[in-house]
């Protein structure tokens, strides 16, 4: 193949310490960091290194892929270029993808910071469902509106708010400062936890090394040939499975009739897979379609949170890896398989108020966010990394893996670990000033979909030989046949 080897390391004068640290976490041998390049200038401007976390999340991914296709040639690994300015429309796809010129509705009205008696609440509500039981804990009609909200939180303390409509099956959480999170429970453990894990589900297994067939075809796709049932949903599993599809997989997404999801949502997060609607509960007919579809997967990747699969026997990773062995299987979660919320439900919005990142980048007595969801990106590129490292463990060991990751450690990471250069600050600053704001219509394209006209991002994750785009749009939500291509 005219991909196998490329002479020379990739020399640039900037690099990047939380690309080392996130590579090390993955298990990745040092000496391939030298393969990565980086360079342009994006736009996530922060209080914290914001900027940092998505360049190094693109790049070890990158870097996976990489690895990867290089097992599957035999070659050496490719080179890896980093471009600022893609990975920033990158974390922004959610918000800059169009149908026909038309915006996506990112949040729903109820879904905001809300100030109560005694300090910050943030609630999610975009889904009807979340909603309803929102309004229900604060004993509210279901037609209840922004004014009448304010008017009951106003009148709660955060606390009683976030722990009454949890109990309800809703989701708000109370505004904490770091230090607040650092003492409680749940933040505690989570900073005790690396920022993921890679391991042998059985220590003992014995199933032997992942054979893969050598790559052909004028473009590197190391995950080809691969299956991976998604069972995710937003954010951060589905851009880990969109960019699996990048890379070659064949991704069917599954996902349960009667649970609502948005189209707007699955136009950015769809790209280059297959979604479908199967019931597990239905033993005798969609349960034993699921079951043939997981008896050829090579990949499961896990989004719900901790225990909501239980009711369905066989989901654990143990049971799973007994099932299909050589598997691999990703869980993501929001705060964490552990602590006292480990089977509370969370998103990206939520996860930066509870552990101080709101009142990092807030002011004037206010709570702010991140100018992206970037605990859900960035953790969706660690989360496809993950997958794409154990892979090439497979291929190296044999033996079936499990991948773990939680937005928390991610904000830990980022709140903890990662630190803003001060030199690179002042050149951003001053390329910047001298360019302009930074406009993303270099990195976004144009294609035709089943929806319409669709505008989308292209994908950050670049490696020489690799994938430019996706090799198909997203269709309609659910409307695939549940089968393997």
């Amino acid at each position: 193949m005219a991909h196998t080897s490329l002479s020379g390391t990739p020399a640039s004068g900037r690099s990047s310490a939380g690309t080392a640290h996130a590579w090390a976490a993955l298990g990745g041998d040092p000496a391939l960091l030298d393969r990565v390049r980086y360079e342009g200038t994006g736009g996530l401007r922060a209080q914290l290194p914001v900027m940092e976390l998505a360049r190094s999340c693109v790049a070890v991914c990158a870097l996976a892929a990489a690895e990867l296709a290089a097992r599957r040639t035999g070659g050496r690994v490719p080179a890896v270029r980093v471009d600022d300015g893609a990975v920033t429309a990158a974390f922004h796809s959610d918000r800059l993808v169009r149908v026909d010129g038309v915006a996506p509705t990112t949040f729903a009205p109820l879904s905001r910071f809300w100030r109560a008696g005694d300090g910050w609440v943030r609630t999610h509500a975009n889904y009807p469902h979340h909603r309803a039981r929102l309004l229900a804990a604060l004993g509210l009609p279901g037609d209840a509106g922004v004014e009448a909200v304010a008017a009951e939180i106003g009148g709660r303390r955060a606390a009683e708010v976030e722990e009454t409509v949890y109990a309800a099956g809703g989701l708000a959480v109370a505004a904490r400062t770091p230090e607040e999170w650092a003492a409680h429970e749940q933040g505690s453990r989570a900073a005790a936890h690396p920022l993921l894990t890679i391991a042998p589900v059985h220590e003992r297994d014995e199933q032997p090394p992942r054979t893969l067939p050598e790559l052909t075809g004028e473009t590197l796709l190391p995950a080809a040939g691969l299956r991976v049932l998604d069972l995710t949903r937003v954010l951060a599993g589905p851009v880990a499975t969109r960019t699996l599809a990048l890379l070659g997989a064949d991704v069917l997404r599954i996902d349960a009739p009667g649970l609502p999801e948005s189209q707007e949502a699955h136009n950015d997060t769809g790209m280059g897979k297959r979604s479908t609607r199967l019931d597990l509960g239905d033993r005798a007919g969609d349960r034993r379609i699921f079951e043939e579809l997981l008896e050829s997967a090579d990949v499961v990747v896990l989004g719900y949170r901790p225990g909501a699969l239980d009711q369905f026997n066989g989901m654990t990773a143990d049971a799973l890896a007994v099932r299909n062995p050589g598997l691999v299987i990703a869980q993501l979660s929001a705060w964490g398989r552990y602590g006292p919320w480990a089977e509370r439900r969370g998103f990206d919005s939520l996860v930066q108020v509870a552990t101080g990142i709101a009142a990092i980048e807030g002011g004037k007595g206010q709570p702010g966010a991140l100018p992206a969801q970037a605990l859900d990106h960035g953790t969706g590129y660690l989360l496809a990394a993950g997958v794409l490292r154990a892979l090439t463990e497979q291929h190296d060991e044999g033996r079936a893996r499990l991948v773990r990751l939680s937005l928390t450690q991610t904000a830990a990471w980022l709140m903890n670990r990662l630190t803003k250069d001060p030199a690179e600050e002042g050149k951003e600053a001053k390329e910047t000033e001298e360019s302009g704001a930074y406009d993303s219509e270099r990195w976004l394209t144009e294609t035709d979909s089943p929806m319409g006209r669709l505008r989308h991002a292209l994908p950050p994750v670049s490696f020489a030989g690799g994938p430019a785009n996706w090799s198909r749009p997203p269709g309609f939500w659910g409307s695939d046949a549940p089968e393997w291509r």
